[in-house]
């Protein structure tokens, strides 16, 4: 039996949450450009849980802007099965739930008219998108294109059709939420929204009403969700749900979707009422910053010491006492209080408790050797600014943190998933085994600052990456552990 609308009736309740069937008469008060896995695990969620606490009361129409058929999400009358695994405040949680909140999926390619009809529906409140980072970028090209071929221009398209239709009224703005992986994902695709209607040579009384009306929101999402698990995880799961859903996403129990607005933005998402998980506020850098060091600092200066170690993944790397133990000390002793922006220690220390149960997650399979992809680049993006921080406040050597930077020194000696691994080679090459370290951590205009600025960071690390080198990883992990227990 494959879920589909008509066999929701045969669904056992005791294993999945199943949608009321009065879900499928709610209006159409989204439009979604990106089919993917975040999407649907993370804004899809938060909507389909407020449907049915009652607070929303509207579903989503997706447009699929990359070629290809929509017939996964026709088959099974656009419903999936989210199962959500993972650790909650220390307890192990699982839950299936089967969304409702998507209505429709709209060929971009195939059927552009139907998706500028949705831009006439008068219930539209809210248009969301991820593209990928690729996908906010400019393309100077008409609208009048069936379709245009940047997400940008088909946007641009929608909105000016929507104009049209109501007249420039106030009662047709929407908000616009970027959930693009960039920075101020928002304001970069009203800059190009708005450069696209001067290149388009649209009226000026659009422009205007885009400036006044249309709200366009930087967002943060932060969920891990891994998409279609493996088959014999598959096989498993369907199994217990007595169901075949070939649309069927794992997610972790942690999410954020934190939305940069005012209260009238978020007057229009009323979906925000059914999960703390979701945030409107005038800043959101706070939370950008939380997950930018707590979870992804961690994780760079945390993955040259467990490849070096052989471990495969993160959750295996939290069954190791000595990494765990590092990993821990790491972001509640020396990130957490430098993070450099005004953030409340315990709300650092409330977010590192939380990432360390998203690390130790027994469903997800997480590789470190992913996470040293560019690792110098992440090295310096993401540390950088903390060290420098816990230098203007304690003006000694975070330990951890130097660890971390030699055992990224001693990993870089043979990696080749980094663009800088060239500039390595060349060190190697041009300076002896003993100087390599204090070489590279002497060179301004690699780091882009002068690291021997900071009083005994150089000697710390270079200490830490001969006892790396002399001993292997293990043992200078476990005489590390000993040095910090005896505070030297």
């Amino acid at each position: 039996m494959i879920l589909s609308k008509e066999n929701l009736k045969n669904v056992g309740t005791s294993t999945v949450i199943v949608p009321e069937v009065s879900v499928f008469n709610l209006p159409e008060k989204v439009l979604q450009f990106g089919t993917g896995v975040l999407l649907r695990g993370l804004p899809d969620y938060f909507i389909d849980k407020a449907n049915r606490k009652g607070y929303f009361n509207g579903r989503v129409v997706v447009v699929k802007s990359t070629p290809g058929a929509t017939t996964e999400f026709d088959a099974q009358d656009n419903l999936y099965t989210l199962c959500i695994r993972g650790i909650e405040h220390g307890e192990i949680v699982e839950e299936n739930v089967i969304s409702s909140a998507i209505s429709r999926v709209i060929s971009a390619e195939r059927d552009w008219e139907a998706i500028l009809e949705v831009a006439r529906n008068p219930e539209l409140q809210v248009i969301v998108s991820n593209t990928t980072e690729v996908g906010i970028v400019l393309v100077r090209e008409s609208i009048a294109q069936h379709p245009p071929v940047s997400f940008p221009a088909k946007l641009l398209a929608v909105l000016f059709e929507r104009y049209k239709t109501f007249n420039g009224s106030a009662v047709a703005g929407v908000v616009v939420i970027a959930t693009e992986l960039i920075p101020d994902n928002g304001k970069k695709l009203e800059a190009i929204v708005m450069e696209l209607a001067d290149h388009n040579q649209l009226e000026q009384s659009f422009k205007d009403w885009l400036s006044a009306q249309v709200n366009f929101c930087n967002s943060l999402v932060d969920r891990i969700v891994p998409g279609k698990p493996d088959q014999k995880t598959l096989d498993g799961l369907e199994s217990q749900l007595g169901y075949q859903d070939n649309l069927l996403s794992m997610v972790e129990p942690y999410r954020l979707w934190a939305i940069e607005g005012d209260e009238h933005v978020a007057s229009k998402l009323e979906f925000r009422q059914a999960d703390a998980g979701v945030i409107v506020a005038k800043d959101i850098e706070r939370f950008r910053e939380l997950k930018v060091r707590l979870l992804n600092g961690t994780h760079t200066l945390s993955c040259g010491i467990a490849v070096l170690a052989g471990i495969d993944t993160v959750k295996n790397g939290m069954k190791e006492e000595l990494l765990k133990n590092y990993i821990t000390e790491l972001m509640q002793n020396e990130i957490a209080p430098a993070i450099p922006y005004e953030i409340a220690l315990e709300e650092s220390l409330a977010f590192s408790r939380v990432v360390l149960d998203r690390f130790a997650n027994p469903y997800i399979e997480h590789l470190w050797k992913s996470i040293t992809l560019q690792y110098s680049m992440k090295l310096k993006i993401r540390i950088l600014p903390v060290l420098a921080n816990y230098y203007a406040l304690n003006a000694q050597v975070p330990p951890h943190i130097a660890f971390g930077f030699a055992a990224f020194l001693q990993y870089m000696k043979s990696a080749g998933n980094d663009d800088q691994a060239a500039y390595f080679t060349n060190q190697l090459e041009s300076l002896s085994e003993k100087a390599y370290a204090e070489g590279v951590l002497r060179d301004v205009a690699f780091w882009g600052t002068d690291l021997s600025q900071l009083p005994g960071f150089i000697a710390a690390v270079c200490n830490y990456y001969d006892l790396i080198t002399e001993n292997g990883i293990q043992v200078a992990l476990s005489a590390f552990k000993n040095l910090t227990l005896s505070g030297l």
